[in-house]
């Protein structure tokens, strides 16, 4: 009987700041049904932040329940089968999908069809099912090695961000004639302005950080960037929709007594300003609702077909992929003292907003 062990990056529930890497025997002897992942790599971006600060609420700490008040925040990533217990899947395989910020994740596999499996597991019955899916990297057409990285990196927040641009169109943008987009530095709120821009039928204003917009501007995916100081500058009479990635209380009501009724459409989706969240309450304008991408992805697979929605999806993200190579660098990063290194960085805002994080908790 082999046992290995594994490592596992843990952060406190109510102090996001507290961290810290657990070390668990794991038998390799698998029950039914079971598969043991080696987690090869994985990314961590502000995205990552906002699974934490949703957690509770969207359910993301349930995806990997950890003890007491420590939670696991899940992250995109690769893995290769460790072992199988599973008819079907294969020693060596790799994999992509929502992985913990592990070492190793043993799952039980269900639904296996030769294009991927899912996490069946009981802990994950009432959880979205789109993020308990297992790719299998040799059946998907767009796979290519060389962009694994930019993968992890980008695919997750990129279909977010499409379906969001899809989502107000599929509402006619609710009579909007304007996107405005918080955050706009941030990779999520980036893939979103691409996405927008692609379809050409709105133009979309980036709202970000003095400091942060000249490299906004750079990116040539606004038709206008302003700063946050800038907000009532804007024009009033123009219907607009608000994709809010900041998740500031303070910028978000600002928008909002701006525009009052002109603001069409509130969707809220990150949190890259954490320490200053919007905590509710009555606000001018369209109610801030949280965008929920499963919901988008459930209704195009019923009006346009699973394979029909997949295909539009991949063609699109390589070609942003193409983009996201011109101006956004990455940095490697292995074991314990780096991952928690990177994720300050991330949480506290000093992280580069032009550069990557793939980490693997594997020391060579």
């Amino acid at each position: 009987m082999t046992v290995i062990s594994t490592r596992t990056f843990e952060v406190d529930k109510t102090q996001l700041v507290k961290t810290r890497v657990t070390c668990q025997d794991v038998d390799q002897a698998l029950g039914p049904d079971q598969v043991l992942l080696k987690v090869d790599k994985f990314a961590l971006t502000a995205n990552n932040i906002s699974y934490a600060l949703t957690g509770d609420s969207l359910g993301y700490w349930r995806f990997f329940p950890a003890k007491d008040n420590w939670g696991r925040i899940p992250a995109m990533g690769f893995a290769e089968v460790m072992a199988s217990n599973c008819r079907g899947i294969e020693v060596g395989e790799r994999v992509w999908g929502f992985l913990p910020m592990a070492s190793h994740v043993k799952i039980t596999a269900g639904k296996i069809t030769p294009f991927g499996f899912v996490d069946v597991s009981p802990h994950r019955a009432e959880l979205a099912p789109v993020y308990a899916s297992f790719e299998r990297v040799k059946a998907n057409p767009f796979y290519r090695e060389d962009n694994e990285d930019y993968e992890m990196l980008l695919r997750g927040l990129f279909t977010t961000s499409w379906l969001v641009d899809d989502f107000m169109f599929d509402h006619q943008y609710f009579a909007a004639s304007q996107y405005l987009i918080t955050s706009a530095s941030s990779k999520t709120s980036t893939a979103l302005a691409f996405a927008v821009r692609e379809r050409g039928e709105l133009p979309a204003i980036g709202i970000t950080s003095m400091a942060n917009k000249a490299f906004v501007e750079s990116l040539g995916c606004y038709d206008q960037v302003i700063s946050y100081d800038e907000i009532t500058s804007l024009d009033t009479t123009k219907a607009s929709i608000l994709v809010d990635m900041a998740g500031s209380g303070k910028i978000l009501e600002q928008i909002h007594q701006h525009f009052n009724r002109q603001l069409r459409y509130s969707c809220r989706i990150g949190a890259t300003h954490h320490n200053a969240l919007f905590t509710g309450g009555d606000l001018p304008g369209a109610k801030p609702t949280f965008f929920f991408a499963p919901s988008q992805i459930q209704k195009r697979s019923q009006d346009w077909g699973r394979e029909q929605l997949m295909t539009s999806l991949g063609q699109a993200m390589m070609r942003y992929l193409v983009f996201a190579q011109s101006v956004l660098g990455i940095t490697y990063s292995r074991g314990e003292d780096e991952i928690d290194s990177v994720y300050q960085d991330i949480l506290s805002g000093r992280a580069n907003a032009d550069v990557g994080h793939i980490i693997s908790m594997w020391q060579q």
